[in-house]
């Protein structure tokens, strides 16, 4: 009987949620942005330009695939059971995916699913692929080599035996580290094994190299460790790759060493580090000084090596991951330019020994601090071949931490996956920090189209499906804060189209003037005018308007300019922005922002740990009030539903929520700009905004209630409607014509709820029972009415009537989003819900729904009109020396087998061909007679018949002159025959008589 109760004691008369009812209250599950769980690959297909992510599987989310195009274009693809992504691989139309389960999937481009999957005899420790071949070669861990036919989805007849194993009987067991076919010359794959190098060439069926690295004892190597130095060793090999022209090949080792031999006659041709070189030589001292004198450095393993190439091939630079000592203060990529290869045929040793030893430069592409590289993928222009090492011009970075980087290559420049990558990546580029949700005009977002320098775009392939159109006039603008003080803003959508897909970013490091300790811990956007204010930890809040920068393409140096309490920062905007959110004040305040809020109507109110309160007016800009809630007069109403605590008067206060509202106060005969502030010791504070003669605004404290629990939520409604009175321009304007607005404030904390008449807290209240609420908001369904909906400690949304705050509806979504985080979930006017499902990824969903869950995408990612180019082939030279020269085709027969099946694609057109001539016999045993014949004259049919007879006679005569022809013809050959017969008798007599 309570609930019957709390509208009377609110004062409402009506009820707000009159036509709702449970089966509304369904959750959908519209979209996902960012990543499930921690990075593990990468892959890019320049061709198609796209860009694959790999993810582990953890506790947050299941291993993966993500693939990102264009836009917003975006496909997941889920592994066919619970497991890590190891490797990824394009091939022409396929993605081929190697999992921790030693499991390769087969997944198609253009339908975007699954169409075979193959588990090889043995685990799996390298596989490649090249564009032109049908076939993937899998290396075992047995040493062992294994093909898979692609395009018949079986296993191919070739299997090549560990051939380390056989040169060296006595080696340790060997198992294969990576494969690579020559960037020329297919039929020559180059295997490494843990123990050394060999080629391979299919043409001759054997291994034709060996590469073996051996150091000699007092030969420093690659770690320079004086203890391991005075004995014979061999360092286990970690990559081996060709160089793009496949005249030398690079070995990685497990000491750091990178060495360079000669792919014709297998020599060593330099061994050295990033530091150093000849580091093979006896004697040579270590120059991997450690901090303190006498003591080396232990180095990073080689993560990744690339052998990279310009347009030409022979214009080339060696692109390493790691191999750097652990105390370097410079952290990031290494990049040595060896420049133009000398010609092999006519260079010296000597000269081929310089060329690698004395490089033309040497410089590292710088990452964050502290942040190591595991990984990379380049992003060439056009060319999958060479590896996919020609002429890139980006690089994507993977870091031990499961975040990625983008530096322009060959320089190294930081790039912002702004409008360069999909959104989902940003939320690892670096992680988000914070989220906040801004309801928007969409008049005001179609405008908001920031004009910024940058590069040629990254991705530029699939097309995203058509959604249904807008099915609200506002949209959820999303903000996103990352660690690196970058803040992202962008359209989430209500799971409908998207008008304006592009993304703004705002530097919040460059505007507080330090690049360190930039900690965003509240934001708050203006749904009508698009202002931004942004609140940091340290206690800084910087607020930003849509603006052109006048110092576009300078970096102009800052100018201290301070006016009535703000510092004036437009000079800090970035240089590579024309037009957009640009800096345009900064408050320096006392502690940890805690709330902040901007409102529709040009105020802007932020709260601080310390207990400040202060309020800013942008007309000017000018701080119009600071204060400490220590300093706030009048006590609390009698109708307080706190209960006594006498240590409450003791414990640190500070605002946690404010709220804007026009409406008339208990007591008043008119309306008024009313700012609520909510605190964390259940105080919620009144204050009214008037007009100033001279043109400005003052605040003034009216009085103060408190509530049981910290303040969550604060929502002004109207008393009679049941509508949001929040301060809109409209309503504000409303004011000087004497707009009276009746209304009342719900309050939500988070152990209960109430509503009421400000100032004074008497009305109706609720408490939550044994749960805490950590987000709610009041939610409307079309034209059914209002309704509040929270977020709980046990994992439940609920919703509940107003005024009666009875429960609507019930249900779990701890499947869904992490319990967690719900006190960082927002919630929409729309019913919309914001969440956290792991450390890097949201969920949007929606609670009037249908029960539905995640849809599959629908994108396409497949362009048929983007042909692989032709795989480079040997040099003429090459040719001429002896080289025998293969073409895929060749390999087909090598590696399939002379009893491969017919693929997928010729089965198809050969049935195709079928169906076509039985169609054509069951037309012509069905041919109807001519209507034509049926219908024409007598005097068309006289024609017809003498053309026909004129027809028939010329044919006779044809036939006639061609009998007399030949009759005429066999009559000459009787008479040459007979006179050949006549000298053949006559000599033959001839001949017997003189004794021949």
């Amino acid at each position: 009987m309570a609930h019957l109760l709390r509208g009377k004691q609110a004062g409402l008369q009506r009820d707000f949620s009159a036509g709702l009812h449970p089966q509304l209250f369904a959750i959908d599950e519209i979209a996902r942005f960012g990543i499930n769980s921690q990075i593990g690959c990468l892959a890019y297909d320049p061709v198609q330009s796209l860009l694959a992510v790999g993810t582990n599987d953890t506790q947050f989310g299941a291993g993966q695939v993500y693939i990102f195009g264009q836009g917003r274009v975006s496909v997941t693809l889920p592994l066919p059971r619970k497991a890590s992504v190891k490797a990824i691989h394009f091939v022409v139309d396929k993605l081929i995916v190697v999992d921790s389960k030693n499991e390769i999937s087969v997944f198609s481009l253009e339908t975007t699913r699954i169409l075979a999957t193959y588990s090889p005899p043995g685990s799996v420790t390298a596989l490649t692929t090249d564009p032109c071949l049908d076939f993937a070669l899998i290396g075992l861990q047995n040493g062992e080599i294994v093909a898979y036919d692609l395009d018949r989805q079986c296993p191919a007849s070739l299997k090549l035996p560990n051939f380390w194993r056989q040169q060296h009987p006595k080696a340790r067991p060997t198992s294969v580290v990576t494969l690579t076919f020559h960037p020329r010359d297919i039929g020559s794959l180059l295997i490494g094994y843990t123990e050394g190098a060999v080629i391979y060439s299919f043409k001759t069926d054997k291994p034709v190299k060996f590469f073996r690295y051996a150091l000699q004892p007092g030969a420093p190597g690659g770690d320079s460790d004086p203890t391991a130095s005075k004995i014979p060793r061999y360092p286990r090999l970690t990559q081996a790759l060709w160089h793009p022209t496949g005249t030398f090949v690079l070995t990685g080792h497990e000491d750091s060493s990178l060495v360079i031999w000669d792919a014709k006659d297998g020599r060593k041709i330099l061994a050295r580090t990033i530091q150093s070189t000849n580091v093979d030589v006896p004697g040579d001292a270590s120059k991997s000084l450690g901090s303190a004198p006498g003591t080396f450095a232990l180095k990073c393993p080689l993560f990744r090596i690339a052998w990279c190439c310009k347009e030409n091939p022979d214009d080339t630079g060696i692109l390493i991951a790691g191999g750097t000592p652990t105390t370097a203060l410079e952290k990031g990529l290494t990049f040595i330019e060896l420049g133009h290869t000398p010609v092999y045929a006519t260079s010296s040793w000597p000269i081929l020994t310089q060329h690698f030893e004395k490089t033309r430069s040497q410089h590292t592409l710088r990452t964050p601090p502290n942040a190591e590289v595991v990984d990379f993928c380049l992003i060439p222009r056009r060319s999958p071949h060479y590896a996919g090492s020609q002429d890139p011009i980006a690089i994507i970075a993977l870091l031990a931490s499961g975040e990625t980087v983008t530096l322009s290559f060959p320089s190294g420049h930081s790039i912002t996956p702004t409008n360069q990558l999909h959104v989902s990546l940003s939320y690892v580029h670096p992680f988000v920090s914070h989220v906040s949700l801004a309801y928007v005009e969409r008049t005001r977002w179609l405008g908001m189209v920031e004009n910024r320098s940058k590069g040629p775009p990254i991705l530029k392939g699939g097309a995203e499906t058509r959604h249904s159109m807008m099915r609200f006039a506002n949209r959820n603008i999303i903000q996103a804060a990352h660690a690196d003080g970058t803040v992202r803003i962008w359209d989430v959508g209500h799971g409908d189209e998207i008008e304006n897909q592009k993304m703004l970013q705002v530097d919040v490091a460059r505007a507080v003037g330090r690049s360190s300790d930039v900690d965003v811990t509240r934001m708050s956007m203006a749904g009508a005018t698009g202002e931004l204010a942004i609140g940091l930890r340290t206690g800084e809040v910087v607020i930003f308007r849509w603006g052109q920068n006048k110092d576009h393409g300078k970096d102009v140096r800052h100018v201290e300019a301070k006016s009535f309490g703000l510092d004036t920062i437009v000079d800090r905007a970035e240089p590579s922005i024309k037009e957009g959110l640009v800096p345009l004040t900064l408050f320096q305040g006392q502690g940890q922002v805690t709330t902040l809020t901007m409102s529709d109507v040009g105020f802007v109110v932020a709260g601080f740990q310390h207990g400040g309160l202060v309020v800013i007016d942008l007309r000017g800009p000018a701080v119009i009030y600071e204060a400490g809630l220590d300093d706030l007069t009048g006590q609390p109403a009698r109708g307080s539903f706190r209960k006594s605590n006498s240590q409450s008067q003791h414990q640190a206060e500070w605002p946690t929520c404010v709220e804007f509202g026009v409406m008339s106060l208990a007591g008043d005969d008119y309306s008024s700009i009313l700012m609520f502030v909510g605190t964390n010791l259940g105080r919620l504070a009144t204050f009214k905004i008037l007009p100033e003669g001279h043109g400005g605004y003052s605040v003034r404290y009216v009085g103060s209630s408190t509530v049981e629990g910290k303040i969550i939520t604060i929502a002004p409604l109207d008393a009679q409607l049941g509508d949001p009175v929040e301060a809109t321009q409209s309503s504000v304007a409303g004011l000087r014509e004497g707009l009276k607005i009746d209304g009342v404030i719900l309050v939500v904390t988070t152990s209960g709820a109430g509503i009421f008449q400000p100032p004074a807290a008497k009305g109706a209240h609720k408490r939550w029972d044994n749960v805490f609420c950590d987000s709610a908001a009041v939610v409307r369904y079309q034209a059914a009415g209002y309704a509040l909906l929270g977020l709980f400690g046990d994992g439940s949304a609920k919703t509940f009537s107003i005024p009666a705050l009875k429960q609507i509806a019930s249900t779990n979504i701890s499947h869904i989003l992490d319990v967690r985080r719900f006190a960082e979930a927002v919630v929409t006017p729309t019913g919309d819900m914001i969440g956290w499902t792991g450390p890097s990824e949201l969920a949007l969903l929606n609670v009037w729904g249908t029960g539905s869950d995640l849809t599959r995408s629908l994108d396409k990612l497949l362009n048929v009109e983007a042909l692989t180019p032709p795989r480079p082939t040997i040099s003429n030279v090459q040719w001429m020396t002896g080289t025998l020269h293969v073409i895929p085709a060749d390999m087909d027969a090598l590696i399939g087998g002379p009893n491969r099946p017919p693929s997928k694609q010729m089965m198809e057109l050969r049935r195709t061909e079928e169906e076509q001539q039985r169609a054509m016999k069951r037309a012509a045993t069905t041919e109807s007679p001519s209507p034509e014949k049926d219908q024409e004259g007598y005097w068309a049919y006289m024609q017809r018949q003498m053309q026909e007879r004129t027809q028939n006679l010329n044919i006779m005569g044809d036939n006639m002159d061609h009998v007399e022809e030949s009759s005429s013809d066999w009559g000459d050959d009787v008479k040459k025959y007979v006179s050949k017969q006549k000298k053949k008798a006559v000599m033959g007599f001839v001949g017997s008589k003189l004794g021949f």
